[in-house]
């Protein structure tokens, strides 16, 4: 079995039905592909881009909030 079949299931949580303020986020930040935002952290996830349209699907499909503006909080 290859290392990479289930790859983009490690990302699961980020299709889970968002909570309240939701923690991850749709950001798209004007270039030519969206990226998700973790807001616990303040930070983008690094998702490979090979499954970067698959989780962002999932993602949509269970409600994720999708924005144009900067999704986190105050840089320390």
């Amino acid at each position: 079995m290859s290392g990479d079949g289930n790859v983009p299931e490690r990302f699961a949580e980020l299709w889970e039905p968002p909570a309240v303020p939701p923690r991850w986020v749709i950001w798209h930040t004007g270039a030519d592909e969206p990226m998700v935002f973790d807001r616990s952290s303040n930070f983008p996830v690094d998702v490979d881009d090979r499954f970067l349209p698959e989780v962002l699907r999932r993602m949509r499909t269970a409600g994720a909030p999708e924005t144009d503006d900067y999704p986190g909080g105050p840089c320390a």
